[in-house]
This record gives C-alpha cells, structure tokens and sequence, in this order.
C-alpha cells in the first residue's frame, strides 16, 4: 500500500481554524488523500476533523509574533518532514526559504497585496508607511521567484507575482456551496442586517454603527475587533444600543445568523488593498441568499450591480448605507429576488468546489514521482 503523501501549512498570523486554511484547503487537501498538517497559534497538538494540528505559543503581541513564533514554527515544520510545505503570512517568507534550502516543495500563499495593506495599517507612522511597504515588496519580489508556486486569493494579486514567479495560480476564497445555506422562508426572517468578519475601522465599523441612528432595526455583529481601543470607541457610539454583539464564533454561529437576518454588509474603506479585492464575506452572504450592501467600487459594482444581488454606496457616508439598508428591509420583494439571484450565482461560478480543482492539481505535481 503506498504511503500518503505528508503536506504541512504554516500560518503565525491566523486563527488555527481560518475559513481559507482549515476549513477549504486543509480539508480539501485531505480529501484528496493527503495527510495534512498545519502549524499555528493554539494549546495543544491535537487531530481535530483528521487534520493533524501542532501548537505553537499563542504571540505575547505583534513584535513577539514576527520575532519568535517563526523560529518555532520552522522547528516543529523540520520535525513533521512534509513533502510539500504551504505557508500563509508574508513573514514567514524567511521559514520558507529555509525549507527549499533543505531541498522541500514550498508553496507561498498570497492571501492579501500586502504592500498596499500596510498602507493601511493605523499602528503604522504615517510617514513610515510608504518607505515600509517599498522594502517590503522588494523583498517579497526576490523571494517570490525562489518558491514552488505562488497562490493567491485574487485576480489582482495573481497579475503582479505571474510577473515574478510563472508558477503564480490564482485560486479565490470563494465558499463552499452548502456550507452556510439554509434555505429560509424569507417572512421568517428577521428585518435585521449583519456584518461578519474582522472588525476594523478600514472595513467600516465606525459608519455601520452610526448608520444604525437613521434605523429602526438590529445589526447582528461578530469577530475580533483589531483591538481594544477600537473596540470601546466604537461601543461608546450611539448606535450601539442597536447592536448585538457575538464575538468570535465559529461556522455554525456564522450560519445561525445568516439564517434570520435579511442583509449582509462589507462596506471596507477604498483603500489600496480593498478596492480589487474579492472579500469572503461578500460571498458567504451570497451564498446564503441574502442581499448585500457593498462598498461602490467598481469591481465590486461590476459582481454586485451588475448581477443584480445587491445595492452599491459610499462606505464612508452613514446616511447612505442606511438608505440602501432601510429600501431593502422596506422592499421585501426586491430583496429576496437579490438573494435568490446572489445564491444562484455562488451555485453556478463563485464556489470552492470550482477552486479546489485547482488547488488539488498543484498538490498532485508537486508530489508526483519524478519517474511518471
């Protein structure tokens, strides 16, 4: 009986149980046979749905993360012995190149344009950001070109390392098609709206929050603020009090909540790193056939707009996002049309089960005999 083929994902930055990591390409790489590992902050080792989990210590902070879990994390990747090796955060670019030094298949997964995120990092000296984010793509360029093939989560991404690196696919964060789908007389739904995902000024949750002052409803809020002081400016609001607020939860909690409310909002600043990406939650609301409030960029105008599942504004004017929010919750006919169309369309062209073809055909000629 042939042995499985071992592959390894690392990540020091993300949640062990990411969306993108664990739950799509992990699995999806088990499924195909593979014993698969991954690397990342959590308590113990422990075999959680047959992906294999090694801890690494949870970061004190930032400058711990990128100063020490690396070194730890390039220890426990030596010990498994994988064939192929998947890394996910850009300062892992050195753990990276330390394996293909051993002579390992490493894969570089490109999950944001970080060069144009750092430019919206507010922990970040305005006058750094620039001379930062030039040092960082250079360095990121040089080391693009050293690796196996290059994944990345959007077209856009995809276009500048294609440059670098001509084994560059792209496969997008699109959703499983039935993951978060519940089919739901829309009567029983609530007239409430939700936002889920990371909670950040840059993706909007100061002008959701004081778009809720124009509305007679309940938003329906979960994930980890960015931090703290965030976390209380945005508490101290007045549209608070119309808010419910879930924390972190897991995917089950993400679709109990798809299930009862009537919008779903991404509504992310026009930043660099924003205005070409194809953000997951905007397909998880899809696929849950509910309508969507986007931020009016024109990739975004071109999915949403375009097709018919949802309504466009300025993520910078509360009053505009409530508009949009109050003319669907009013309009009960237009907005379960949005979302039978948005759920068609994640049926038809925007799921995982499309992508993960081509993550599973980069797997298999990266293990492949070389006497095949």
């Amino acid at each position: 009986m042939q042995q499985k083929k071992k592959v390894c994902h690392i990540t020091t930055v993300h949640y062990p149980f990411d969306t993108r990591i664990f739950h799509k390409e992990c699995k999806s790489l088990l499924k195909a046979g593979y014993e698969v590992h991954l690397i990342a902050q959590h308590e113990k080792n422990e075999i959680i749905d047959g992906i294999s989990i090694t801890g690494i210590p949870k970061a004190i902070n930032r400058k711990d993360r990128m100063l020490n879990l690396g070194k730890i994390a390039l220890r426990k990747a030596i010990e498994i012995n994988a064939d192929v090796y998947h890394f996910h955060d850009p300062e892992l670019i050195p753990i990276g190149l330390k394996l293909k030094k051993l002579g390992k298949k490493v894969i570089y997964d490109v999950h944001e344009d970080v060069p144009r995120d750092i430019l919206s990092k507010e922990y970040i000296n305005d006058f750094l950001k620039g001379k930062i984010a030039k040092i960082v793509e250079l360095y990121e360029n040089w080391a693009a070109k050293k690796f196996d093939v290059i994944i990345t989560a959007t077209p856009h991404i995809k276009e500048r390392f294609k440059k670098l690196n001509p084994n560059t696919i792209n496969i997008n964060n699109f959703p499983m098609k039935n993951e978060l789908y519940e089919p739901v007389n829309w009567d029983k739904r609530e007239n409430t709206v939700c936002y889920i995902g990371s909670i950040s000024r840059v993706r909007g949750i100061v002008e959701i929050v004081n778009s809720l002052e124009y509305l007679d409803t309940v938003l329906h809020l979960a994930g980890p603020f960015e931090n703290e002081t965030l976390k209380k400016e945005v508490m101290s609001l007045k549209g608070w009090k119309k808010v419910k607020y879930y924390g972190r939860i897991d995917r089950n909690g993400v679709k109990k909540i798809l299930s009862k409310v009537k919008v779903g909002l991404v509504v992310l600043y026009p930043m660099p790193n924003h205005i070409y990406a194809l953000p997951n939650k905007m397909f998880e609301y899809m696929s849950a056939g509910i309508p969507i409030i986007a931020s009016n960029f024109p990739l975004w105008k071109n999915i949403v707009e375009k097709n018919k599942c949802g309504i466009c504004v300025d993520p910078l004017k509360p009053k505009e996002i409530a508009d949009a929010i109050n003319f669907l919750l009013k309009n009960n006919s237009i907005s379960e049309k949005y979302g039978i169309t948005g759920r068609k369309l994640i049926e038809e062209q925007y799921n995982w089960e499309k992508e993960e073809k081509k993550l599973i055909e980069i797997y298999k000629n990266l293990t492949k005999s070389p006497n095949v």
